[in-house]
């Protein structure tokens, strides 16, 4: 099935609390996540709340990855939605996985921009692609 992107729900069970509420810890290992799937960053923004928690967002040219923690619970939400086929999302969730300590974690993909109109045929920006490259 041809699809503009891919979105991988990532949820990140029993992680290390300390790392869910460090802010810089948090943009330096989505960033991170981001390179390691080879993604192209165009702009990075995280806040931290008061009293705990972070949420960001890697803005990449196939996308974004974003991330939400609730410390207090050990807890991370985070998002990887990438287009194209030249990034690998599966890499930047491994990182994550590990580098917040997850015990367990689920990840739902979902495929985006299912044209219709594109029954039997490879989507036209993936065309334009693959000639390009020949």
């Amino acid at each position: 099935m041809e699809a503009l992107g891919r979105h991988l729900l990532l949820e990140l069970y029993d992680c290390n609390h300390e790392a869910l509420n460090d802010v810089d810890g948090i943009t330096d290992a989505m960033t991170h996540a981001a390179e390691v799937s080879g993604a192209t960053i165009l702009k990075i923004e995280f806040h931290k709340f008061a009293p705990i928690g972070v949420s960001g967002m890697i803005i990449i040219a196939e996308s974004h990855l974003s991330i939400h923690t609730w410390p207090e619970y050990g807890y991370a939400a985070c998002d990887v939605f990438t287009c194209g086929d030249r990034i690998d999302p599966y890499l930047a969730v491994d990182y994550l996985v590990t580098h917040l300590d997850a015990k367990s974690s689920s990840i739902i993909e979902m495929k985006r921009g299912i044209l219709r109109d594109q029954k039997y045929q490879p989507l036209k920006h993936k065309q334009d692609i693959k000639q390009e490259e020949q």
